[in-house]
């Protein structure tokens, strides 16, 4: 059997780093402390150094599992309106979270950012619950459709 991994090219750089700056929304797979898996829905986002990020409330579930074990994926990238869903491209992230004080400029600076392409977020971002939280990317997984997988390191992921 051939490997179904081809050798990562331009083309799959610029995919990869496409779905992560439109998607508005992320799928956040994260570990309990009995190591179940847990996969949530979460608003995804790039701070200005194109590092994944997410604003999150510290009472959800994920937010509680990230504190205990901060190893976790992202898959970014949605089906279009037409035609089979897993032929649609989608990315896979590998890594680790890490949480921004909220009252840190780091976090003043991130939601300066964040909210320019976030703008509902406004209605809760000041609350003391929520907070940024930043990924760390060990490797990536694209999937550009059917026959078109791709390892990706946080190099391939870096804009060019």
């Amino acid at each position: 059997m051939t490997n179904p991994i081809r050798p990562t090219d331009e083309d799959a750089r610029a995919l990869a780093q496409a779905l992560m700056t439109e998607a508005r929304f992320a799928a956040l797979a994260t570990l309990d402390t009995e190591g179940c898996p847990l996969v949530t829905r979460i608003a995804f986002g790039l701070c200005p150094a194109d590092q994944p990020i997410s604003l999150m409330s510290s009472l959800a579930q994920h937010s509680q599992n990230l504190r205990i074990n901060p190893a976790c994926s992202l898959l970014v990238g949605e089906p279009g309106p037409k035609g089979d869903p897993l032929t649609h491209p989608r990315l896979s992230l590998v890594g680790t979270a890490r949480p921004v004080d909220n009252q840190s400029p780091e976090h003043a600076e991130l939601a300066t950012h964040y909210l320019r392409s976030h703008p509902k977020s406004k209605l809760y971002i000041g609350f003391g619950d929520f907070s940024f939280v930043r990924f760390s990317v060990r490797l990536g997984n694209l999937n550009g459709g059917f026959g078109k997988a791709f390892n990706l390191t946080p190099d391939d992921l870096a804009p060019s």
